[in-house]
């Protein structure tokens, strides 16, 4: 017979579970979702994921919640990947993995966790994609191993944009100032607008989608097409966050020609570059360079942002603007029995 410390012991490991759902019903728990997450980015609010849901998804998609009695610790959209192996949702559109978590818990502890209860046989999972930042790399073991995916950069705002763009380097400021004199000598006068009413937002969509289809992603086919998955994704998500008046979609023009645009999203603490694009045509003036110019001097002085985030891989022209750079990583879980054999397996291969 169970003495009383035993039974409650066992009546408090059974309160501590993850349960799976259908991930549609999300609609259920977009409360609770955005709750959670307490790492406070706007690209794992409800108002994102559930547009990737509805153009990405595939109906194998999982939602697994993770509860303490009736207290919500944990919560993730998961989907097979191939037999035995899960990992997060995150289509290519997605900066992250659909992953959302207190820090009461371990994120091994979690995610060893979840892996047990995923239908057999669950050999492996996966959280793609994480934010150093925002959750910070756990300590390897049996069970976990995390790897790198790319670097990211920021600009943290802690200065008035004048003092910050002299900090920036003389060939970038030198070029600014050429591009924008060869533009007044040539009668062409460039201004920033941005987009934020939600009627808006389908045409500039379209307008972004055009530009980038005239350039070379359209030899990839990865453009936006104001038709095409993609662009039916960004209209609703960006519709969704500016009904919220949380979102931006800026846009550079020559006179009346829109020669560059970002898509951006924000909260009270940031706002995230989710797209660029320019118009090929006039790359010899850098519309990208001149846009961003502008645009960087309006959120420094017009907003209280007090982070700018590029979620992308570094590339040249990110130094450019800042150094702050940081890991972004996967996490992958499995039994210790599969890191073993795995590990011989590599042995044997560079032997």
């Amino acid at each position: 017979m169970k003495s009383k410390t035993q039974y409650a012991d066992t009546l408090h490991m059974n309160q501590l579970k993850w349960s799976i759902y259908n991930a549609n019903e999300l609609n259920t728990y977009i409360y609770e979702w955005d709750n959670l997450n307490t790492l406070n980015t706007a690209v794992l609010q409800s108002d994102f994921i559930l547009p990737l849901l509805k153009h990405f998804g595939t109906g194998k998609e999982k939602l697994a919640i993770y509860r303490e009695g009736v207290k919500i610790k944990a919560m993730a959209i998961i989907e097979p990947v191939k037999l035995g192996c899960w990992c997060t949702f995150q289509p290519s559109q997605a900066p992250l993995g659909c992953w959302l978590q207190t820090t009461e818990n371990s994120t091994e502890y979690l995610g060893r966790e979840l892996r047990k209860v995923l239908p057999f046989p669950s050999l492996v999972f996966s959280i793609t994609q994480q934010d150093s930042d925002l959750l910070p790399i756990p300590p390897q073991s049996k069970t976990l191993t995390t790897s790198h995916y790319i670097d990211t950069a920021c600009i943290t705002i802690h200065e008035e944009f004048s003092e910050y763009w002299m900090h920036r380097g003389k060939n970038l400021r030198n070029n600014f100032s050429k591009q924008s004199n060869k533009l007044k000598r040539n009668g062409i006068t460039a201004n920033l607008s941005i987009i934020e009413n939600p009627k808006d937002i389908k045409n500039a969509v379209e307008i972004f989608g055009e530009m980038e289809s005239a350039g070379w992603k359209s030899k990839e086919n990865t453009a936006i097409n104001i038709n095409n998955k993609q662009g039916l994704f960004y209209v609703d998500m960006l519709t969704l966050f500016a009904n919220k008046g949380l979102a931006k979609i800026f846009q550079y023009k020559y006179n009346d020609i829109v020669v560059a645009s970002d898509l951006c999203i924000e909260n009270e603490t940031s706002i995230i570059i989710l797209k660029t694009t320019y118009n090929e045509e006039y790359s010899k003036t850098s519309p990208s360079t001149l846009m961003r110019k502008e645009e960087f001097e309006y959120i420094f002085n017009n907003t209280s942002f007090r982070r700018i985030e590029f979620y992308g891989r570094v590339m040249e022209w990110h130094t450019k603007w800042t150094n702050e750079i940081r890991d972004m990583y996967h996490i992958t879980l499995q039994l210790p029995s599969i890191k073993k054999i795995r590990r011989i397996r590599n042995i044997f291969k560079n032997s």
